[in-house]
């Protein structure tokens, strides 16, 4: 599906385009606080289940039996690409990196991903929930940002500010270059790979660029995702999706970046982010996730002020504002998706 009359309601927010509600998704939403994960997980590690297409495939599919979500997004991590680019990950649960990247060579080392070589399993995945998902539901495909990947190759694994990452991006820019331009060649395939095999948006997850000021996001990533997005634009009709977490900071200097929606976490009201990229986009976004845990009431009153910040918008894609937390009663998820649909105002976007 694309942009023409065959286009899911996803897809037309995703370009500004007219329709007849707010779509709603939430990231991490095929996950933990499902008790059907939890139980299918009992039987399958975490990194199998996304290598088996069936499983990976099952799980995507979980919360869109469940909720009345407009759009699945695949079971899978940003991780997966980096074994088949020579770098070997593990999880213990968070992503561990035995032979992190500290040293030119190594950085340089880092091959560039074939997918259909390399993760033959994930496109097999998008296939089999294409052909389950019903056709008014859009699929999104996704990707690391090649920063956010760099943070991990580098750090070795998760981290309170990435001081090892961020220091060899200055000790060594070079050599960071090259990685970063290898990473974003290589997600960009990645991503254009995951659209032909069916997912109707490809998003890319930016989770630690909020650890950049904006003379160093502008000197070193700036032109790393502007040729990547120039890639994926060029090979698929696709809508794209950025989600630069905690970016507030730098969405002023991110207004020539060829994407379709911005994702912006809670922290930022719509209509300031709206401003500083300029206008004329659509946004997704952005409940905070602590939300879900309040009263009812509250709830669809937090929902309601979402909704209001993104009355002027272009189009708008109802999301949290990061990942869902695994303690989250999926009572609450019902309550929300179906609030947006029904309270989705009347406005910019809408019919």
């Amino acid at each position: 599906m694309n942009g023409s009359d065959n286009a899911t309601v996803f897809e037309r927010a995703a370009r500004g385009r007219p329709v007849p509600h707010t779509p709603i998704w939430i990231m991490r939403q095929a996950g933990r606080y499902l008790p059907e994960y939890r139980q299918l997980r009992r039987t399958v590690d975490f990194l199998t289940a996304t290598r088996i297409p069936e499983i990976a495939a099952r799980i995507t599919l979980q919360p869109m039996q469940r909720f009345d979500m407009d759009a699945a997004i695949l079971f899978s991590d940003i991780m997966t690409p980096l074994d088949p680019m020579g770098v070997e990950v593990e999880f213990a649960p968070g992503p561990v990196l035995p032979e992190p990247v500290r040293t030119s060579e190594a950085a340089r080392a880092v091959r560039e991903l074939v997918p259909e070589e390399g993760v033959p399993f994930v496109l097999e995945a998008i296939r089999a929930v294409r052909s389950e998902l019903r056709p008014e539901s859009a699929l999104i495909g996704f990707a690391g940002a090649p920063f956010t990947l760099f943070c991990y190759l580098i750090e070795g694994g998760g981290s309170k500010d990435f001081m090892t990452a961020r220091s060899f991006l200055r000790r060594e820019p070079e050599a960071s270059r090259a990685l970063l331009d290898t990473l974003g060649r290589s997600m960009a395939r990645y991503l254009v790979a995951q659209a032909e095999a069916g997912a109707n948006a490809v998003m890319l997850f930016d989770s630690w660029i909020g650890m950049l000021g904006p003379d160093s996001y502008r000197r070193f990533i700036h032109p790393v995702l502007t040729r990547a997005f120039k890639t994926v634009r060029g090979a698929t009709d696709c809508p794209i999706i950025y989600f630069p977490n905690r970016g507030g900071p730098l969405l002023r200097s991110m207004r020539g970046l060829d994407v379709d929606v911005t994702a912006i976490d809670w922290t930022l009201p719509l209509s300031r982010a709206d401003a500083l990229l300029g206008g004329g986009r659509s946004l997704q976004g952005n409940l905070d996730p602590a939300e879900l845990f309040g009263p009812p009431d509250a709830l669809r009153a937090a929902a309601d002020a979402v909704l209001a910040e993104a009355a002027g918008l272009a189009g708008h894609i109802f999301s949290l504002g990061h990942g869902i937390d695994r303690r989250t009663d999926p009572d609450q998820v019902a309550r929300l998706v179906d609030h947006v649909h029904e309270r989705s105002p009347a406005g910019a976007g809408q019919t």
